[in-house]
């Protein structure tokens, strides 16, 4: 083989020839891809906010056995005699005692709960006992153990494993059993108004409605992935083996319309697969990952893209994104810690803390204890992220039961996280140690603390009175009216701090649109589009 010699610094470098081919001395820098989500950082909560003595359900359900919203989180525990969940705000930390009442109103374990989008008060609880119950919790928690269902579903001849409330259709609740039937409810008149019996062959695994509630995707026993419209009660696409290992897959519909899917291969290789529904003939993505026995529970976050796997019996939590350019799936980070889980619950977005970058929120179900784990994206600014935070689904629905039923759909209704933030004390303090302060009550007077400006020529004044010992009418209506000039004082004050906050607001907003700008030209400019 011929060789070009190189000499730098009296080192001598052999550089190969090929025959026809000139030496490449050129050095290319490495392309990486452009994300804000590249850097996500997952990170446990101390074990003082945990949730300890939790006995949480030993049922072989393939389920994540919790449901958080805002206000509660919901944990399906061990019960004897029937089945039970337990339901605490999200506030509660620390020990949870024996006597702590239940939602206990099962003849059989509960193998799923899910909380209602529209009304954070409003749970819906499946169980073997062939029923699905859905639950009033009254604002503060429960008092006393949970006996009486508002409304009680009777459909299915054999146990219920799943629930799927609409997205954005109230009070519509689907439910899939082990009968491998599926039924569409309007929990508000408690009737059975669409049933789909001949759809699935054998168990269904998993089932997932679309961003309009139009339509919901299933995978089965039998390794096939179809997708349904409900309300005609057709197939509208089938593929067969998705996956081609025998162990329980799942399913989720993506804001795009796209279908994510997790299984196994034919070596018990745990796999994640991309599909587009305009074409099934091939995965648009393929991921292996390695061979474990538990199965991977898909959680989607549409305002991201972003898509999280918790195995059951794993110590990991993957998470990806998805995006619209080759491989389409990109894998991210993964957190990792030394106890496997139970299951997880996943918290809405409207629950996240928008102050510290927090963009989704986990909580990991150990034998006895629940422990929360935050994704924060770090950011240096102190100001509110909107690009972290596009506008999420609200509580508000976008259609009534009837409206969806008589076929109309309709995109959920979208509400902004900036309500959420609040600017640290440290950024105004100088602002506000400026502004006056109310003299407390024990003061004897109404009347407000001289300002810095004028402290000499009130010291002065107040000299010239003690020594002239005459009393001044000025202050004695002061006192006498005090009682009535502090509400107005108070009032004037409160309104001077909303003005500030409303002006500040609108600096934020301001900045953030300008810092999206200037982020979306840089990565024009990365990309060489400029």
């Amino acid at each position: 083989m011929r060789c070009q010699v190189c000499v730098i610094d009296s080192l001598v470098i052999l550089f190969p020839i090929r025959r026809g081919r000139k030496p490449d001395m050129s050095f290319r820098r490495g392309v990486v891809r452009q994300s804000k989500f590249r850097h996500v950082f997952a990170q446990a909560w101390k074990a003082e906010h945990c949730i300890d003595d939790v006995r949480v359900s030993r049922v072989t359900w393939d389920t994540s056995l919790c449901a958080v919203n805002p206000k509660f989180i919901a944990v399906i525990i061990e019960a004897g005699g029937g089945g039970a969940f337990l339901v605490v705000p999200l506030s509660k930390s620390g020990r949870i005692d024996q006597s702590c009442p239940t939602v206990c109103g099962h003849a059989a374990p509960v193998l799923d709960i899910q909380w209602s989008p529209h009304d954070d008060n409003i749970i819906a609880s499946a169980s073997e006992d062939f029923t699905v119950k859905v639950w009033q919790i009254p604002d503060g928690g429960l008092t006393s153990p949970m006996t009486e269902a508002i409304v009680t579903l009777e459909g299915h001849s054999k146990r219920v494993g799943i629930l799927a409330w609409h997205p954005t259709a109230f009070n519509i609740l689907l439910t899939a059993g082990c009968d491998n039937v599926i039924c569409v409810w309007n929990v508000g008149t408690g009737e059975l108004v669409y049933q789909l019996s001949d759809a699935h062959p054998d168990l269904i695994y998993s089932v997932s409605w679309n961003k309009d509630g139009s339509a919901v995707c299933t995978v089965c026993k039998d390794k096939a992935l179809r997708v349904i419209d409900p309300r005609r009660g057709t197939v509208l696409k089938v593929k067969e083996k998705v996956h081609d290992g025998t162990r329980p897959m799942r399913a989720v519909f993506l804001s795009d319309g796209k279908i994510l899917t997790t299984g196994f291969s034919r070596m018990s290789e745990r796999q994640l697969a991309l599909w587009d529904t305009k074409d099934l003939s091939e995965p648009m993505a393929v991921q292996e990952m390695d061979t474990s026995n538990g199965v991977l529970l898909p959680f989607y976050d549409p305002d991201t893209n972003m898509v999280y796997l918790c195995g059951k019996g794993d110590c990991t939590i993957r998470y990806f994104e998805v995006t619209d350019e080759s491989p389409y799936v990109h894998f991210l980070s993964l957190y990792s810690s030394k106890e496997p889980q139970r299951g997880a619950g996943f918290l809405s977005k409207r629950g996240v803390d928008v102050n510290k970058c927090e963009i989704a929120r986990f909580y990991k179900l150990h034998e006895r204890k629940v422990e929360p784990i935050s994704m924060t994206v770090p950011r240096k600014s102190d100001l509110f992220q909107g690009d972290l935070y596009p506008d999420t689904a609200g509580m508000e629905p976008a259609l009534l039961a009837d409206e969806w039923i008589a076929g109309q759909d309709a995109p959920p209704l979208l509400v902004s996280l900036s309500g959420g933030y609040s600017a640290p004390l440290s950024k105004h303090r100088d602002t506000l140690r400026s502004k006056p302060k109310l003299v407390s009550q024990d003061s004897g007077t109404g009347a407000a603390p001289p300002s810095a400006g004028n402290a000499a020529a009130t010291s002065s004044s107040a000299t010239k009175e003690l020594e002239e010992e005459v009393p001044q009418p000025r202050v004695a209506t002061r006192e006498t009216d005090g009682n009535t000039e502090r509400p107005k004082r108070e009032e004037d004050l409160l309104n001077e701090l909303l003005a500030e906050m409303k002006a500040l607001r609108a600096v934020v907003l301001a900045q953030s649109q300008r810092i999206e700008l200037l982020e979306r030209q840089l990565a024009r400019i990365e990309d060489g589009d400029v």
